[in-house]
């Protein structure tokens, strides 16, 4: 065995025990979360220490354009990356022995990449830690298994499931609704079981064919590394059984949308002490100022937790998903719910998050929230204690606004970085002005002969 194999993680040591790596695949998450990179034989990837790869790929827009950021001096240099060995794990649907690593990103003179998203995230981290905190993470990842769609004007449809039927909806937490996509499920267990992931729970969404996996708390890059891992995972189990998995926010029509909630907590580094709770286990004022800072700032960076038009449709009143931005205490209407736990488990849950945004921004973006309100000590607003959803509004109703927000919120660009900020709004002011171009059936329907 080569030293760099030495270095793999226990699991991935496991799963090749006995057999030869064929191949290893070096990827990056570029700003839709999608995995960019390069596949290569293992004895090549041996022979390497590093990779290369142009940093235009975080100006790539969904569609597969290329956004101007406005940089006038604009090269495309290339990109250096190393692997970062903890990452590495089986890709065990592929039909030889492949092993997938998420590589750290620096331009040519060893600095981070600014844009990339793996980079954003930990520049927020850092910042933490730089004041002696730790943040703790747990996200709650939703999603829908669908019939295969092949044509893009035709709805999408629940699967068929082993019964004969399509998924039923509005069966949340039916155990006998997650039977019906048993092999899906199973593939999933056996797939993050080679993959060294681990899953704290699955469960049956109020959706047709919507599924929940629940991750266990931990290092917030690590568990955006994870949910990277698991979007690509839970897609392939799902092909194997001839159907699709889709993090799209809200696929179907009166069902609804997946959301990636997101719990955190924050510890002293020092004292290994939940910041949120005193000795006595009373709640702390950093436990509202974190709270205060999200009721701030989680408008300014909505951009990154609801990243396209169909993010929005999401959010709609009374329909299992927050469109304000109050917080209770145990209060699933709210935009912030602080679930029941002992007092050490203290944490805050972000309700807004859709499943459709890149996990590394979208953990970033919410904890940035939080450390501006730490910081600047902010306080929250009173504790809503009724229905939220007869509250008022908080979030913006569109991505156009959503971006004019993330646009003028510059001390929010600090944290995440100026150069970050300003690709992203590019990249994703072209994607909506792509999308003004499309005219969709309804408007053909209701419009062409009638008005």
């Amino acid at each position: 065995m080569s030293d760099w194999m030495d270095n793999l993680p226990e699991h991935a040591r496991t799963w090749l025990d006995g057999r030869r790596l064929d191949e290893v695949e070096c990827i990056v998450a570029d700003l839709s979360g999608i995995a960019r990179g390069k596949a290569m034989p293992a004895a090549k990837f041996a022979k390497q220490s590093r990779f290369y790869l142009p940093n235009s790929i975080f100006q790539q827009t969904i569609t597969g354009d290329w956004a101007d950021d406005g940089d006038a001096d604009f090269l495309e240099p290339d990109m250096i990356l190393t692997p970062d060995f903890t990452t590495a794990c089986a890709a065990p649907w592929t039909a030889d022995w492949t092993l997938q690593i998420i590589h750290d990103m620096a331009d040519q003179s060893g600095a981070p990449v600014h844009t990339a998203p793996r980079n954003v995230l930990r520049r927020v981290v850092d910042l933490y830690h730089a004041r002696g905190w730790k943040p703790v993470v747990a996200p709650e990842m939703e999603f829908y298994l669908v019939a295969r769609n092949t044509d893009p004007s035709k709805p999408v449809e629940p699967p068929m499931g082993r019964s004969g039927r399509r998924a039923a909806g509005r069966q949340a937490y039916s155990m006998s609704a997650v039977d019906e996509y048993g092999p899906v499920i199973d593939d999933i267990y056996d797939y993050a079981e080679a993959m060294g992931l681990e899953i704290d729970g699955i469960l049956q969404e109020g959706g047709s064919g919507q599924v929940e996996l629940n991750l266990r708390h931990g290092d917030p890059v690590k568990l955006a590394d994870e949910i990277f891992y698991f979007k690509r995972m839970i897609r392939e189990a799902a092909l194997r059984s001839d159907c699709y998995a889709t993090f799209m926010a809200k696929p179907i029509q009166d069902e609804p949308g997946s959301a990636m909630h997101i719990h955190h907590s924050v510890v002293d580094i020092a004292t290994g002490r939940n910041l949120f709770v005193d000795e006595s286990g009373m709640e702390t004022q950093a436990f509202l100022h974190f709270i205060g800072g999200m009721q701030k700032h989680l408008p300014e960076v909505i951009a990154l937790l609801a990243p396209y038009v169909n993010s929005y449709r999401r959010y709609v009143r009374d329909f299992a998903a927050p469109i304000n931005l109050e917080w209770g205490r145990d209060n699933r209407t709210t935009g912030l719910r602080v679930p029941v736990s002992e007092p050490e488990a203290k944490r805050v849950e972000n309700r807004i998050a859709g499943m459709d945004c890149n996990p590394y921004l979208g953990i970033a973006a919410s904890l940035a929230c939080g450390y501006l309100g730490l910081v600047n000590r902010i306080d929250p607003a009173p504790q809503f204690t009724g229905d939220a959803y007869d509250s008022a509004e908080g979030i913006p109703n569109h991505l156009s606004e959503a971006l004019d927000l993330f646009e003028e919120a510059k001390a929010m660009h600090e944290v995440l970085h100026p150069d970050f900020a300003r690709v992203y709004t590019a990249v994703k002011r072209m994607e909506y002005t792509a999308f003004l171009q499309v005219i969709s059936p309804w408007e053909r329907e209701h419009l062409l002969l009638n008005v």
